[in-house]
């Protein structure tokens, strides 16, 4: 007997992304590629922890969590039996109407008046109800449209499920406008891994000690943006409550729902690159179904794989799918004196690849105009950050920053590269952004040699340790505010503006002006500049082929030994990706059953991109006893930084070799 199909919050959620999605969702046929995503995962276990802190405001009369509770007829059974009580407050109740089926975070009742109350790490600003709407208050902000009708579902099916009750629905978020009063209140909340599955265990004994402090999150009556929901119509012109209904019975009986392609495509989490018996992309089957495209048709780069083109939905919509057939026409091309622009840079994208152009375009001439700007030594810095929900320390709001880690390689006058200081703060529960700047103060201030960044996010996070310093009682707080300012240039929505005399060179902004490779298909992170980088430079090929980094008279690193960078492929021409070359964070290290079960419920091992970084910093805020792990975590850590240094050293010697060549 084939098991009921129900449709349920996560589901209806991505319903309304793309209806055929329903069909391809919880299938092991057709892989979620963002399963794997750390970043998205981070974001996943922030949102565990807000709901486990959110049970704690409604535990001050009688409650029962039924989270523990898989079974879905057990759990509506026990639900169903806890309603009849005249006042009661339910976590993870679960409520079943039909083919629709829902867990409620936190259902409140009281007499025949029910809170039905979504708890989401979605940030807020106060208890203003107003922010739910667009700046003109006619229609539904977007930013939150997802998580208003995630609730708006909930409310629906608990409705006519108990149609006796008058059903409230909220949205709980956190609120940025509120500080956490208690250190370590993150560290309450630990996520584990039990069955394949991230549920939060709560240390009661730091809970007792440290208590909750004042409420971080803050619950918003979601009714009045509900009944507009309820209204609007989609484009067959079915209401919200016939949606339901359409992709409920839909669901229910395993029916694909056709679905125009489109942009939304782009980022459906239904592709797998490799095709196998047990692995089909959802994302190919829509297309080949409706366009009667072969798999060839696939290999063809794509308008929506453009550099941030944003008339990308109407060449689609015209029926135009491929790079080929586009024309100049289709871009707003304007020149300018410094560099590609915007659309110059579209296009050349564009050309390059319906040519089978696949050499890069370096303007030598406009890189050699910046560079006589910059004065040695050059310093290379780069930060590891996290922005949580529940914060980890005391005095910070929701979703504040921390800057927990520097790395900072250097070149001098002569071409000589070291790995010149680094700073990692793990210690745990304590407050690391003014130590911080006081070590990358001490890094920076020996010489007047220019600073690069990579992209605006150091930019953003000095000026966030500025503000936090303007409000400490930092003895030394004036001296690190205008030490600050002298190497950053001020927020674009700061009424007060300023650019250092130091200000931090972009050396993003200089790839977007000078450089483009094919290899990077229109992306400019520094993850996909340094493959194609390495793949096209016979110069740094030759010179890290060799152990030189991290050996003695090479390259100085504080973390590598002889390290070879250039490793190749099987087909013994494509440079492997650096960032693949990096050790498993337990590799070389013996571990107890103790250790070896916290990893394993922590499901923790590579660390490769900045998503992994904060996790394994959240990790360390959770290591108490563990010191095995702390200093595994520290150590790959402290790599994976220096490797994103070492990034802009190669991209820097790769543009000096090719400016030097071509003078000579």
């Amino acid at each position: 007997m084939n098991k009921k199909r129900y449709l349920t919050k996560s589901r209806f959620k991505l319903a309304k992304e793309c209806p055929t999605k329903l069909f391809y969702t919880g299938k092991d046929l057709y892989p979620d590629e963002n399963a794997g995503d750390s970043f998205l995962e981070s974001l996943a276990k922030g949102g565990f922890q807000v709901g486990a802190l959110a049970k704690f405001y409604f535990q001050n009369g009688e409650y029962y969590d039924l989270s523990a509770e898989t079974s879905h007829n057990k759990s509506v059974e026990q639900t169903e039996e806890l309603m009849k009580k005249k006042d009661v407050t339910i976590f993870e109740a679960a409520v079943r109407f039909q083919n629709l089926f829902i867990r409620v975070d936190v259902l409140v009742k009281k007499g025949n008046k029910v809170e039905l109350i979504e708890v989401k790490a979605k940030s807020a600003k106060g208890d203003d109800e107003a922010e739910f709407l667009n700046a003109k208050g006619d229609k539904v902000n977007s930013d939150l449209r997802p998580y208003l009708e995630d609730v708006a579902f909930q409310k629906y099916v608990l409705s006519q499920s108990h149609p006796e009750l008058k059903v409230s629905a909220f949205l709980m978020l956190a609120d940025k406008s509120s500080t956490v009063s208690v250190d370590g209140l993150n560290q309450v909340f630990k996520i584990k891994k039990e069955a394949g599955r991230n549920k939060v265990e709560v240390d009661t004994v730091r809970l007792k000690s440290i208590g909750l402090g004042k409420k971080i999150l803050v619950n918003k009556c979601a009714d009045e943006v509900i009944d507009m929901l309820y209204k609007e119509k989609d484009d067959s012109g079915r209401d919200f409550f016939e949606q339901i209904k359409y992709f409920a019975d839909n669901y229910e009986a395993d029916k694909k729902i056709i679905t125009p392609v489109g942009i939304q495509c782009k980022g459906c989490e239904f592709q797998v690159n490799k095709e196998s018996v047990e692995a089909k992309s959802g994302y190919k089957e829509c297309w080949k179904s409706q366009l009667k495209w072969s798999d060839k048709k696939f290999d063809e780069p794509q308008v929506f794989q453009i550099w941030d083109y944003k008339s990308a939905k109407k060449r689609i919509a015209e029926g135009r799918y491929f790079m080929k057939e586009l024309t100049e026409d289709d871009f707003t091309i304007k020149s300018t004196e410094e560099g590609l622009s915007h659309g110059e840079r579209q296009w050349m994208q564009v050309e390059k690849s319906n040519n089978n152009d696949t050499t890069p375009y370096l303007d030598i001439d406009g890189l050699k105009i910046e560079m006589k700007k910059w004065k040695f030594p050059l310093h290379f810095i780069d930060f590891e950050t996290a922005a949580v929900a529940v914060p980890f320390f005391k005095g910070m709001r929701p979703y504040e920053g921390v800057s927990f880690q520097f790395s900072h390689h250097t070149v001098s006058a002569n071409g000589n590269i070291e790995h010149a200081g680094q700073y990692l703060n793990a210690a745990i529960g304590e407050f690391p952004n003014f130590a911080f700047i006081r070590n990358l103060k001490s890094e920076l201030d020996k010489d007047n040699g220019s600073i690069f960044r990579y992209a605006p996010h150091e930019n953003t996070y000095l000026n966030m340790i500025g503000s936090q310093l303007k409000l400490s009682k930092e003895k030394d707080k004036d001296v690190l505010m205008e030490w600050i300012k002298t190497i950053t240039q001020s927020p674009d929505k700061s009424a007060i503006k300023w650019k250092g005399e130091r200000n931090m060179i972009d050396l993003c902004k200089m790839v977007k002006k000078y450089f483009y490779h094919p290899l990077t298909k229109g992306s400019n992170s520094i993850k996909k500049v340094l493959p194609a980088v390495l793949n096209e430079s016979k110069y740094l090929q030759a010179k890290y082929s060799k152990p030189v980094y991290g050996a003695v008279g090479g390259i100085k690193s504080l973390n590598f030994k002889n390290k070879v960078w250039i490793e190749f492929d099987s087909d013994k021409k494509t440079v492997k990706d650096p960032y693949k070359l990096l050790p498993s964070i337990f590799s070389s290290t013996e571990l107890s059953d103790e250790v070896n079960n916290f990893i394993a419920q922590n499901d923790m091992d590579e660390l490769s991109d900045g998503g992994a970084a904060m996790m394994a910093y959240n990790m360390l805020q959770m290591t108490k006893g563990f010191l095995t792990v702390t200093d595994a975590l520290g150590a790959a850590l402290y790599k994976y930084c220096e490797l994103d240094t070492l990034a802009m050293v190669m991209i820097w010697e790769y543009w000096n070799h090719e400016i030097n060549s071509a003078k000579n």
